[in-house]
């Protein structure tokens, strides 16, 4: 189980939550879930992406519980959920999961909007054709995220390295075992140059160290193979309802291209927001942007909910 180690204070400290529980996957691994805000109030779901946890959706947490029943929960592995007793760590997992937790949190029928970062937008993908994802998704935000060909498209090793050579070295960067060990500013310099865009501010590059640090070096070896071997390009067909598309373009890990194909393919794109300048960890660089669109998804698509429905009929 990964160390519970994130900011303790300001505004990438993870709120308290109005509750935990323990959601139970297919295989029998245990989730960890919290839920924060009213619990009345419409439903957000966000799922994080590799080597991070449910402390890395602070921002949004904060800004959305106002008004919103937020649902967040640690990927096995990471923050308080164990690592799997079933190995190798498949895509299916991520989709198995995410599952788990709407059955959880969710009263059957009810629509919530979903939202991913990175592996969690993956996580999206790899669900789509469920039933229980179709029965309570009612719109998705993808952020920073993308659908395959993960290693040969990334550009965390500098482009001097062509071709094969570049994508050998960054499979070998991604798929370390090395341990991370404790934040040292030589590695927060080196997290921020692989993930964060080059005016993350201090406070930002601090708050993702503590929480990638934070994810235990096997976990993050296993997923690192998923993410290598992925290709859900078939899967953005199963999106068929309102997807809105977000990155960075600097980027390095999901180059903005990603986003784009994403957006291309998907059969009801909400919109594609191309962030200037910012990289891989965009819930942290730019909070307001992504609260704003989950935000906005909510207010259209679970405010409307009952309209779109009828809509839907009267096409039909």
């Amino acid at each position: 189980m990964s160390r519970l180690t994130h900011m303790r204070t300001g505004p990438y400290a993870p709120p308290v939550p109005a509750r935990e529980l323990t959601a139970v996957s297919a295989d029998g691994s245990r989730l960890y879930v919290e839920v924060h805000g009213p619990d009345d109030a419409p439903a957000v779901v966000l799922s994080h992406g590799w080597t991070c946890s449910t402390a890395f959706w602070a921002a949004q947490i904060r800004a959305l519980a106002t008004d919103h029943r937020v649902i967040v929960y640690d990927q096995r592995g990471h923050g308080r959920s164990p690592a799997a007793t079933h190995l190798p760590y498949t895509a299916g997992m991520l989709a198995d999961d995410l599952e788990a937790v709407l059955g959880a949190v969710l009263a059957p029928g009810e629509r919530a909007v979903l939202a991913g970062h990175s592996m969690g937008g993956m996580t999206m993908m790899a669900a789509a054709g469920r039933d229980r994802f179709k029965e309570h998704a009612a719109a998705v935000l993808l952020c920073s995220t993308g659908s395959s060909r993960l290693v040969a498209e990334a550009t965390v090793v500098p482009l001097l390295f062509a071709g094969a050579v570049r994508t050998r070295l960054t499979r070998s960067v991604l798929g370390s075992k090395a341990p991370l060990g404790p934040v040292t500013p030589l590695g927060k310099r080196i997290l921020k140059y692989a993930t964060m865009g080059p005016g993350a501010a201090p406070g930002q590059v601090e708050a993702c160290a503590h929480i990638v640090h934070a994810c235990p070096r096997a976990v993050r070896h296993g997923w690192s193979h998923v993410l290598e071997t992925l290709d859900m390009d078939a899967a953005l067909a199963e999106l068929t309802l309102p997807v809105a598309v977000l990155g960075g373009t600097a980027d390095r890990l999901t180059p903005i291209v990603h986003a784009r194909r994403i957006a291309a393919a998907l059969p009801e794109c909400a919109g594609l927001s191309e962030l200037p300048g910012l990289g891989h960890m965009t819930p942290i660089e730019a909070p307001e942007a992504v609260t704003g669109e989950i935000r906005e998804l909510a207010a259209t698509y679970l405010g409307n909910l009952e309209n779109r429905t009828e809509k839907g009929a009267d096409v039909a």
